[in-house]
């Protein structure tokens, strides 16, 4: 009987852990979505606040269905409105603008398109207008599909593209059944048009997110991280060498990770920031295509460096009299094309054109010839090829890098002279140091006291053919070479001269 009991109290036991267990399962998930929300909020603000501008412009156009005038005047049509905000708000301006204006342009023609194809299948009469407006439809969606294939077309007019043939198959298709065609095309396009202009409005209006601004920070940022991790190599390479191992600097030498995978974006972003107005320093039609080439620039350079990565973990051996030669050079490839890549960044950041840029590319190409040369020598002597094989490898990545370094910098300049970078301020020129001028008679008189032991009440000097000290009544002319007379210390004799010179 206890025993039963026991089953009992247990069976109804593990009864309430069960519900228990989905709340606290289903607590935990909440916090871990609450900590992620606030990780993704942290991360960038941006995203809090683009949030509510959707929420906002979806309110305002909402509005149009409320109100009964405004309602009368578009009917059911209204929900196109609402439904062009959600599809056309985007992140940034530029996505916006450009969703925003091929959405109204492809309504646009396509609704007029649509009309003239009515107008033209209803001639014939009534029997035909079917076949007729399906051949229509069957073309355009066949044709415009086509085109969709364009890699241009489809970078800057996919949604267009959509939309146009949307917009024609539905009007199209309606207007069989409406005889009001032309009414229900006006009414799309009105909804479309006002849906479009409070989504534009607002995206600029509120806190704009430019796509120009996210490309420009995105490219410098990249070309700055090739500069450090080529800074962190050296540093890295000679540790390698003279311990045999690799200890720290692992999160600037993984920092280049990340160029390997923003080519996409840089393409989104430039396409984007083609629609963009001027903006900040940013004109109309600014060259944002070179910054795409400069992006693609540090990708390859970064493939390169990829490769380079894999060296200083592994252990390097080369003969003991040439080590240091090879480290040299190695050191003064990487150091000096990661100053150049730091000051090309730097310029970019600034919109400032590179004036420091070209001793330090001067630089590692010399390093480069050096080490050139130096492998050449040694691989003609009577040296294991297998010892110096890595090092061969490794100075063969860094003359890759060194030459793509020197394009980026060819690109950084071409874009600092279509951008109309301003010119860089001159460093400041250090003051000359003052010449020293004679002192005050009251400060001289001390200073001859100080050095001459002299304690007579009148010390004066005067310039000029009066160039004189008068000690304690007594006149004494001094020259450039002349020992002022009456020192008790011939000691100070030599400091008494610095301090009467002119």
């Amino acid at each position: 009987m206890e025993s039963v009991d026991r089953e009992r109290a247990g069976l109804i036991a593990r009864g309430w852990r069960w519900p228990w267990g989905l709340i606290e399962k289903f607590r935990d998930k909440v916090v871990e979505a609450a900590r992620k929300a606030k990780k993704l909020g942290q991360e960038d603000p941006r995203r809090i606040i683009h949030s509510l501008k959707v929420g906002l412009a979806i309110t305002l156009v909402s509005l149009i269905y409320y109100f009964n005038p405004a309602y009368g005047d578009f009917g059911v049509s209204t929900m196109w409105a609402v439904l062009t905000v959600v599809v056309v708000f985007e992140f940034s301006v530029g996505a916006t603008l450009g969703r925003g204006l091929n959405r109204g342009l492809a309504t646009l023609l396509a609704g007029a398109l649509a009309v003239g194809a009515h107008y033209l299948a209803h001639l014939p009469g009534r029997p035909a207008q079917p076949i007729i407006l399906g051949i229509f439809v069957f073309l355009v969606a066949a044709a415009l599909s086509f085109l969709r294939f364009f890699p241009k077309l489809k970078a800057r007019y996919d949604y267009a593209l959509l939309i146009f043939i949307l917009t024609f198959s539905l009007v199209s298709v309606t207007g069989y059944r409406d005889e009001e065609v032309l009414e229900l095309a006006q009414q799309r396009l009105s909804t479309v048009l006002i849906g479009c202009a409070t989504a534009m409005l607002v995206s600029i209006g509120i806190c704009p997110v430019w796509a120009g601004y996210d490309l420009h920070k995105l490219v410098a940022g990249n070309v700055e991280k090739l500069g450090n991790f080529l800074e962190g190599f050296s540093e890295e390479y000679v540790r390698v060498l003279d311990d045999g191992e690799s200890k720290d600097n692992k999160t600037v030498l993984q920092g280049y990770k990340s160029i390997l995978t923003s080519k996409n974006t840089e393409d989104s972003l430039a396409n984007f920031a083609r629609w963009e107005p001027g903006h900040g320093r940013f004109r109309f039609r600014h060259p944002w295509k070179q910054y795409q080439k400069i992006g693609s620039l540090a990708a390859q350079c970064a493939y390169r460096i990829e490769a380079l990565s894999s060296y200083p973990h592994s252990h390097i051996q080369a003969p003991t009299e040439i080590q240091s030669k090879i480290q040299a050079a190695c050191t003064n490839m990487s150091t000096e094309s990661g100053k150049a890549l730091k000051e090309l960044a730097s310029a970019i950041k600034s919109m400032t054109k590179p004036c420091s840029v070209d001793p330090h590319i001067v630089n590692s190409k010399i390093a480069a010839e050096s080490l050139k040369s130096l492998l050449e020598t040694h691989f003609c002597e009577d040296v294991d090829l297998l010892e110096l094989m890595p090092t061969a490898v490794v100075g063969s990545l860094l003359v890759e890098v060194i030459t793509y370094v020197e394009e980026i910098a060819e690109s950084v300049h071409e874009l600092s002279s279509l951008a109309h970078f301003k010119d860089a301020k001159p460093e400041p020129e250090p003051e000359p140091e003052p010449k020293p001028t004679i002192e005050q008679p009251q400060q001289l008189q001390q200073t001859i006291q100080k050095f001459s032991g002299m304690d007579g009440p009148h010390h004066i000097i005067t310039i000029n053919g009066s160039l004189s000290i008068k000690a304690s009544g007594t006149v004494v002319n001094v020259t450039r070479t002349d020992v002022i007379k009456g020192s008790k210390t011939k000691s100070n004799e030599r400091q008494m001269r610095h301090v009467v010179s002119f």
